[in-house]
């Protein structure tokens, strides 16, 4: 077919007319995928979670009465359900459980549905303490009952008077206070230091340890009558590995917490991170994921919040041993060392324990935990001493038959044979 072309259209228009028709359709091109842009990036991204989608809608405690305490799991609700019972009651209560894992905030709601409530609240960490100074601090003490003792001071059971008194790391209360503490649970009554005077109280006693008390008790290091006192009620405190259904929860809990406190404004999670969090076994418990949360609000700069992988491992603690076997053997070896250095003595200011700077009820439990024979030391320090006795000995008479040989000159004697 032959194409004919007007007469009055030259070749140089025909070049203009389609060099601007393409133009036109670049910028139409570049204007519709600038606006695709623009729509995705007003999307939501596949990667970011809604705390509300992420949280189940029944997730939703009493809080007059487990105020701080966050989770909707099977383990947590069993906890809780054990506090609603005692609670009431004035009941001792052993909480166990391991550290981070909210005892104190368990004590606390014990005592806030009880009909102490309106009395005093006293917390105690016996760890913290001095064991020279854990008497006074319990019981308090009469104006020069010791050195420094310039005034008369009120003790903690003093002053929780008709209240409740949370005694936490209960199993380093040294032996002579465990026998004062007995006395307060039986009869209700106790002296301060110094003092000759008895003082009667109405306290309800709320205890708590990460440690297994049975374990001390075996070893003579904790007083099976006052254990026995202490158990009236146990109660056991999941840790956040078995109940990793309230992670959720409470992540956005501590985000809502510190993103308030911070000014900003955090509704989503990253995938990534969600995944992070629950893969994560938590050695450190709530304590510890409150810690990565209020780091990540801290250097959240959008609405999604997200933490450094480096945070958190992915293994679980039935894939990783606490403890290598290297550093079971250095343990060992340190503690042997340390042992046969104070010949067998575990307490007291020569012992081991105060020279690995560690509490005499930890070292116990690792002497158990390593098997190690701690009188194995005391028998060979007898040996030893025995061995150098006898050398001693042995050196005297030999130094005694040395000198009859020779005269008080220092010549040697002439020889005496008996018969000539």
């Amino acid at each position: 077919m032959q194409m004919i072309w007007p007469k009055h259209q030259d070749s140089g228009n025909t070049m203009a007319s389609a060099r601007q028709l393409a133009f036109g359709q670049k910028n139409q091109i570049q204007r519709s995928v600038g606006d695709d842009v623009a729509r995705l990036q007003a999307l939501p991204s596949k990667r970011d979670l809604d705390f509300d989608d992420l949280c189940p809608p029944d997730a939703t405690l009493d809080y007059t009465i487990f105020d701080g305490i966050i989770g909707c799991s099977e383990a947590l609700r069993r906890t809780l359900h054990d506090v609603a019972q005692v609670a009431p009651t004035d009941s001792t209560v052993l909480i166990a459980g391991e550290t981070g894992t909210g005892k104190e905030l368990v004590a606390r709601a014990i005592h806030k549905g009880s009909r102490r409530a309106r009395h005093s609240f006293v917390s105690v960490n016996c760890a913290a303490i001095p064991q020279t100074l854990i008497a006074s601090e319990l019981f308090g003490h009469e104006k020069g009952a010791f050195t420094g003792a310039t005034d008369r001071r009120r003790g903690r059971f003093e002053i929780a008077d008709g209240g409740t008194i949370f005694l936490d790391e209960i199993g380093d209360i040294p032996p002579d206070t465990q026998v004062a503490l007995l006395r307060v649970l039986q009869e209700r009554e106790f002296e301060r230091v110094g003092a000759n005077n008895t003082l009667a109280v109405d306290v309800r006693v709320v205890a708590a340890t990460n440690q297994d008390l049975r374990d001390s008790v075996d070893s003579g290091t904790f007083r099976a009558d006052l254990f026995y006192r202490l158990n009236v009620f146990p109660i056991r405190i999941p840790s956040l590995r078995e109940r990793p259904d309230d992670i959720p929860l409470l992540t956005k809990y501590f985000v809502e917490r510190y993103a308030t406190r911070a000014g900003k404004t955090i509704t989503k999670i990253d995938q990534r991170t969600f995944d992070l969090l629950q893969a994560y076994h938590w050695p450190g418990n709530v304590r510890e994921l409150q810690n990565v949360i209020e780091r990540a609000v801290i250097l959240c700069s959008r609405e999604s919040l997200s933490i450094n992988e480096s945070w958190v491992r992915t293994r679980r603690p039935e894939d990783v041993l606490p403890l290598t076997l290297a550093l079971v053997d250095r343990e060992k070896h340190m503690i042997e060392a340390a042992l046969e250095e104070s010949r067998g003595r575990v307490s007291g200011p020569y012992g081991a324990a105060t020279k690995l700077r560690i509490p005499r009820s930890t070292l116990e439990s690792k002497i158990r935990t390593l098997g190690i024979d701690k009188y194995f030391f005391k028998c060979d320090a007898r040996a030893s001493d025995n061995i150098l006795s006898g050398k001693r000995r042995r050196t005297k008479v030999a130094c005694i038959s040395s000198a009859c040989d020779r005269g008080a000159n220092g010549a040697a004697l002439p020889d005496k044979t008996f018969g000539r």
